[in-house]
């Protein structure tokens, strides 16, 4: 395997793409027109790339649903402090230090998707 990368299915995608880009800067590499707006498109910044495809344009392309799919994103950032000013007034869950040695906090995507941002806990010395 060469490369992961979370396709997040939405009713809009241009409010989920602006999320990323105008709070972390991330770039669009690519966009789908549909019928209503975007039908798809890919945001990325170093290495880290979220897709989003709208309800509307998946078509044909998908098998039926039998329930609504459900994701959260948990990112590992080298900077939490920055992570958490750039999503000053969207914090869902208030920075925490959890069991499994990470201290983080959760926002939600204009989407409701759930995006963790986390950094390893200095452990002492």
């Amino acid at each position: 395997m060469n490369k992961l990368t979370p396709v997040i299915i939405v009713d809009q995608v241009e409010p989920c793409a602006a999320f990323w880009e105008q709070r972390l800067g991330f770039r669009r590499t690519a966009e789908v027109p549909g019928d209503d707006g975007l039908a798809f498109a890919i945001v990325e910044k170093d290495g880290v790339e979220v897709m989003y495809q709208s309800r509307a344009g998946m078509g044909a392309d998908a098998p039926p649903a039998t329930r609504e799919p459900s994701i959260q994103l948990f990112i590992e950032v080298d900077d939490l402090d920055a992570a958490e000013r750039a999503m000053q007034g969207i914090i869902v869950l208030p920075r925490h230090t959890t069991f499994y040695g990470m201290t983080e906090f959760t926002v939600r995507d204009p989407a409701g998707t759930l995006v963790i941002f986390a950094h390893p806990t200095a452990q002492p010395s």
